[in-house]
C-alpha cells in the first residue's frame, strides 16, 4: 500500500482550518459572509395605523393659504357632513370654523395649546371625549359639538356662539354679548366671510 500522499494531508488540515475558522467566528458573533450577522437587525420604522382617516403627508405642518385650504377642505367633506347632521349644525358654518382656526391643518397648534382642525384645547377635547385632538374625525366631531353646545347655550345665536367658542362662554356671559377683544371681533367676522362662500358652494350644489 501507498503512504498517505501530501495531497491528502494538505486536504485535512484545510478542512481543520475551516472548522476552527468557522467556530471562531460563530463565538465572536462575526459573520460567515456579507449580508449575514448575528446581531439583532435594525428596528422597523413604525407603520403608521391603517385606522387613520387621513393620511399625514397629505396635508404640510404650516397653515396653507386660503386657495389651498379651501381645496384641502373636500379631503374632509363626508367627516364634516356626517359631524353637522348628527349635531344638527349648517356645515357651511362648520367649513368656516375650520378655515379660520387652522387653514385645514390638521397638525396646527396654537400658542395657547389648541389642537387640530378645530383647534380643541386639552382640557375641553378631554371633556368632549376626544382621544386623539389631532385626528379629524375625532377632532371635527369634538369641534362641532361643543360649538353646537355653544349655539344652545346662547338660543342659536351665531355670533355669540362664535364668541364663545373663541373667547370662552364665562367671557360672553360677563360682558353680555360679544366680548371687547379685537381679536374675538376679528375672528367673527373672518368666519362669516368664510361662511359666505361656503354658503355659496352648497347653493350650487344643490341648484
Amino acid at each position: 500500500m501507498k503512504e498517505n500522499s501530501p495531497i491528502g494531508t494538505t486536504n485535512k488540515n484545510l478542512g481543520s482550518w475551516i472548522t476552527t475558522a468557522i467556530m471562531v467566528l460563530l463565538v465572536l458573533g462575526l459573520p460567515l459572509y456579507e449580508g449575514l450577522t448575528f446581531a439583532n437587525p435594525e428596528p422597523e420604522e413604525p407603520v403608521p395605523s391603517q385606522t387613520e382617516t387621513i393620511p399625514e403627508k397629505i396635508l404640510p405642518e404650516k397653515p396653507m393659504p386660503l386657495v389651498q385650504g379651501m381645496e384641502a377642505e373636500r379631503l374632509y367633506h363626508s367627516i364634516i357632513i356626517e359631524a353637522a347632521n348628527r349635531h344638527q349644525v349648517d356645515p357651511a358654518i362648520v367649513k368656516a370654523i375650520i378655515m379660520a382656526e387652522s387653514s385645514y391643518n390638521p397638525k396646527a397648534v396654537s400658542k395657547k395649546g389648541a389642537k387640530g382642525l378645530m383647534q380643541l384645547m386639552p382640557k375641553t377635547a378631554a371633556e368632549l371625549g376626544v382621544k386623539d385632538s389631532f385626528n379629524p374625525v375625532y377632532n371635527i366631531n369634538g369641534g362641532v359639538q361643543y360649538y353646537k353646545k355653544m349655539l344652545n347655550q346662547f338660543n342659536g345665536d351665531v355670533k355669540l356662539a362664535l364668541a364663545a367658542y373663541n373667547a370662552g362662554s364665562r367671557k360672553v356671559k360677563k360682558y353680555q354679548g360679544i366680548p371687547p377683544f379685537k381679536a374675538t371681533r376679528y375672528y367673527i367676522k373672518k368666519v362669516f366671510k368664510y361662511y359666505q362662500y361656503y354658503k355659496k358652494q352648497v347653493d350650487i350644489k344643490r341648484a
